[in-house]
């Protein structure tokens, strides 16, 4: 059993399977990686603890951003071998007033640094970085013209927080009629409940919740398109 899972009542997982929530989703032809706001602003420098964290950025997550970074950073690098497209999404810094209580505290957004993405899954060049006024990845954005145009219907997501930007864009993206998965070590929350919960409710609902292993496996095997 998945660490998220253990935190999950026996009761819960038992009623959810008995009901068909947890049918398996198939992937489609193309896929994208969908990196969610790795930025500094939401995981605090490497080294500090939770609380050190949200001292340098109140939306930090801490030290499980850094736990998850190398898993990322792994994930990217199979979406690179097969040349898929990767999208990076950020904070709008110019729009920062209308981002409302998704990050809580608008200053935090103006602090140095905010917007930079760790060097160990920076974007290159020919990944796209989007810019986002709220939760979704996709709200008011040009996302999905930009993944019609890659021929993309299948999405993998990883990113922060699981409980807020990841689902938010998770759901956006499956009533958008994309076959999505996330990747669970991929994810990270400064809750370890709300990340639990979370992943939980997407895979009984919006997605099928993989480890990083399944990913790798499904891209590997070429179940999915190379670009054209």
């Amino acid at each position: 059993m998945r660490d998220w899972m253990k935190r999950i009542p026996p009761e819960d997982l038992s009623n959810y399977g008995r009901g068909g929530f947890f049918a398996n989703m198939q992937p489609g032809r193309r896929a994208a990686l969908i990196v969610v706001d790795v930025t500094m602003g939401f995981c605090g420098s490497e080294g500090l603890d939770l609380t050190q964290a949200i001292d340098e950025y109140p939306t930090a997550c801490g030290p499980a951003s850094w736990v998850a970074m190398p898993r990322i950073a792994q994930l990217i690098n199979v979406f690179r071998r097969l040349d898929l497209p990767i999208v990076y999404s950020l904070a709008d810094l110019n729009d920062a007033r209308w981002t409302g209580n998704a990050t809580k505290s608008n200053a935090s957004l103006r602090k140095p640094g905010f917007n930079d993405f760790p060097s160990a899954i920076a974007p290159r060049d020919q990944d796209w970085v989007l810019a986002k006024e709220k939760a979704s990845a996709f709200f008011h954005t040009p996302l999905t013209i930009y993944l019609t145009r890659q021929n993309v219907d299948t999405l993998f997501f990883c990113g922060v927080s699981t409980s807020g930007c990841v689902r938010a864009s998770v759901v956006d993206g499956f009533s958008n009629g994309y076959r999505t998965f996330v990747i669970d070590e991929c994810c990270f929350d400064r809750s370890e409940f709300a990340h639990a919960a979370n992943l939980f409710d997407m895979n009984a609902k919006y997605a099928a919740v993989i480890s990083l292993a399944e990913a790798e496996a499904l891209l590997g095997g070429r179940k999915l398109a190379a670009a054209e």
